[in-house]
């Protein structure tokens, strides 16, 4: 996900590495921090791989900067992967955000809703968290009030989402 991001965020606009960790950790920091020992080995392999490149510019104030922007190849790379995410990026709640935080990079609209239509077919599927044997367990089938939060806020967002991704797929596939 952290690759995602960075050819995301670069697919932007061009940024130097304190810009792009500050974007990254402003959009996954709460739950993955990135650490610079993270970031830049993964800047070094992109750019290795020929998906950005390096340009040294001049400091507003400062030493001059390395910034960093997407190549053609880069962009290709970015489309790729936000076309066709691996089945955990749909289905984890932390890389779904990754995805959807730039899946308007995709220009196609079919191409969009196929992604959203992925995560709704996930989000349909009867799920809990806890189980009695074999049978899945409601929120109301619990007496424990910190599983039963988990169980309430859990059914709360999802329908929340699933009420989005509805409408959302209504106005692309109405385009």
């Amino acid at each position: 996900m952290l690759e995602l991001a960075i050819l995301g965020f670069l697919h932007d606009t061009p940024l130097h590495g304190y810009e792009l960790r500050k974007h990254i950790t402003a959009l996954t920091g709460h739950v993955r921090p990135v650490a610079e020992s993270t970031l830049y080995p993964a800047i070094k392999r992109l750019e290795k791989a020929g998906l950005l490149v390096r340009e040294t510019r001049p400091g507003a104030a400062a030493a001059p900067r390395q910034v960093l922007s997407l190549t053609e190849a880069g962009r290709a790379e970015l489309h790729r992967r936000l076309e066709d995410p691996a089945r955990q990026d749909v289905t984890d709640e932390n890389r779904w955000f990754t995805v959807l935080a730039f899946l308007r990079h995709l220009d196609d609209a079919a191409a969009q809703s196929a992604v959203l239509r992925r995560r709704l077919a996930f989000l349909e599927e009867p799920a809990s968290f806890f189980y009695d044997g074999e049978r899945a367990l409601r929120a109301e089938d619990l007496t424990d009030p910190f599983r039963r939060g988990v169980l309430t806020i859990a059914r709360a967002t999802s329908r929340t989402e699933l009420e989005w991704l509805r409408t959302t797929l209504a106005q692309l596939e109405a385009r």
